[in-house]
């Protein structure tokens, strides 16, 4: 009845005793019931017969088509895709053919065979003529280099102030700190890990992605400390002293030790660190080059420290009615950051200002933070007062429920940074109209008759043309910089509010101004398109 031709098409042969079915159907099912029934029927031939376009002794019904992989390659060509189509009475397409389909299609890196095998073994449980899908190969993304890193070796004035002696009965005694962080000659500091330049990329075409090595940190060396000459990523102690941190390295300060600043022990400026074991008195000056620790309370005092400025208790101050400005008593600045149990009527100025539990009534000016609780957990409570220019502020709470007002501006430095754009554009409009009238008298000493005296005019504008032209390139070169450092400042200036944010606080980012008149849940308030926009937490 069916027959296999050498093409690979199966026939009906018509005879007197096998006389063709009287319908389509009925063909089809006796194909469907012979060896033939996994090939793919023939519908346009068969039509024919049936509407009479083709009579012959035979049918063609149904042909043997072999399994096929079609290989495709993703827009980003970072990873390939196989369409396999199961075969209709055919051949199964087998592991070295599917090979070199993948081959054929542009792949050239990132090809697992397993994967292959995996889609290949699906041609024995799927039914003929499937379609399927897997992924054949692979790409990997560049793995960027881990930027340097500096280890600290050695124990600092502020890690022992941090650290209160245990008692034998498990209490904590809050005056007692142990021995004094101290170094001598010779002794490790800190040490640096390299970067590492990351680990390249491909795309399954074989492009390779080069990664972007991790950013390099130079290890400096501060006062009375040197680079070992034996090893350059280590930095050593030259003197005996106390180890403080700087930016990218450390410096070894004499420290001078007090009970307390009175009016007994007059004014403090010391050229290092300088540790109080008690408190600084009203109206008195404590100054030093280094670090100012404070074991108990600042009452209405002045600290400046060109390093950090730690204080294991509260300062308190109020303000000063015989000053017009009503100054505040209390003034703390820092070079570095001032780390604070609470504070009140306290002016404080720092890169990082961290008040451990409240902060009221306060002025508090940051480069970049001011952080109210723990830096794990800012959980504190921040109320009246005014905040300038920080980058970011974070407490638990921000403004009082009464509704009292309280100023926040964040990125003030903003308007400088604004002037000084305006003051560039001014300079490169003067030096651009001075390099027209240059090009005017060049134009006209073209056409002095003295040779000699054109060629010195021409030399002379030649000059002071290529002056302007390098103050111009400068001008430009500060104005980009000075628009990147602005939109870096922007979008990174927010407030965060972990707990509620009250009525009554004015928060002004830049130029951009918000005023509360309600209690926020949980929020962070930042500039979103030239606009103060308050996103609220969803846990």
């Amino acid at each position: 009845m069916f027959r296999l031709a050498h093409n690979g098409n199966i026939l009906f042969n018509i005879t007197q005793d096998s006389p063709a079915p009287k319908t389509k159907a009925l063909l089809i099912e006796a194909l469907q019931n012979s060896e033939f029934a996994s090939c793919k029927v023939d519908d346009e031939q068969i039509d024919k017969y049936y509407s009479g376009k083709e009579t012959g002794p035979t049918i063609v019904v149904a042909k043997k088509v072999d399994a096929s992989l079609e290989v495709t390659i993703a827009d980003d060509k970072m990873s390939a895709v196989g369409r396999l189509t199961t075969a209709q009475g055919g051949k199964m397409l087998s592991l070295q053919d599917g090979k070199k389909a993948i081959v054929v299609a542009g792949v050239r890196r990132g090809y697992q065979q397993a994967l292959l095998e995996k889609l290949l073994k699906q041609q024995l449980e799927l039914p003929p003529g499937s379609t399927v899908k897997g992924t054949l190969a692979k790409g990997r993304l560049p793995v960027d280099g881990k930027p340097s890193e500096l280890i600290k070796e050695t124990q600092t004035l502020r890690d022992r102030v941090n650290k209160p002696t245990r008692r034998e009965d498990g209490t904590v005694d809050m005056r007692d700190f142990g021995k004094m962080a101290s170094v001598k000659p010779g002794a490790l500091l800190m040490s640096q890990k390299p970067a590492t330049p990351g680990v390249e990329g491909f795309t399954v075409t074989g492009d390779v992605l080069e990664p972007k090595a991790g950013e390099q940190i130079t290890l400096t060396a501060g006062e009375g400390t040197q680079i070992n000459p034996e090893n350059p990523l280590q930095l050593i102690a030259t003197v005996v002293g106390v180890p403080v941190e700087t930016g990218n390295g450390m410096r070894v300060d004499d420290i001078f030790t007090i009970a307390e600043v009175t009016v007994k022990s007059g004014h403090i400026d010391f050229d290092g660190s300088v540790l109080i074991t008690q408190g600084v008195a009203p109206n008195m000056r404590v100054t030093a080059k280094g670090d100012i620790s404070v074991m108990g309370t600042v009452e209405s005092a002045i600290l400046n420290a060109s390093g950090d400025v730690v204080i294991k208790q509260g300062a308190f101050g109020h303000p000063n009615h015989q000053n017009e400005n009503q100054d505040l008593t209390c003034q703390i600045t820092a070079g570095g950051n001032i780390h604070i149990s609470h504070a009140q009527y306290a002016y404080l100025e720092a890169t990082n200002v961290y008040v451990d539990r409240q902060a009221s009534h306060c002025q508090i000016k940051a480069i970049d933070s001011v952080i109210v609780g723990p830096p794990d957990k800012p959980n504190g409570i921040l109320f009246g007062g005014e905040i300038v220019d920080a980058l970011r502020l974070e407490a638990g709470e921000i403004g009082s429920e009464s509704g009292a007002k309280m100023k926040v501006n964040l990125v003030s430095r903003g308007a400088d940074i604004t002037a000084d754009n305006d003051e560039c554009v001014a300079q490169l409009s003067y030096t651009d109209e001075k390099l027209l009238s240059l090009q005017e008298a060049l134009e006209k000493a073209e056409a002095v008759k003295d040779a000699e005296k054109k060629k010195q005019l021409i030399d002379k504008i030649g000059q002071t043309q290529l002056s302007l032209i390098q103050q111009a390139d400068e001008l430009e070169t500060k104005l980009s910089s000075l628009e990147n450092t602005l939109n870096n400042l922007l979008s990174g200036a927010n407030l965060v509010a972990h707990k509620k944010l009250n009525p009554g606080v004015e928060i002004k980012i830049f130029d951009k101004l918000l005023k509360t008149a309600r209690q926020y849940p949980p929020c962070t308030v930042k500039l979103e398109k030239s606009k103060i926009e308050v996103e609220f937490k969803t846990s």
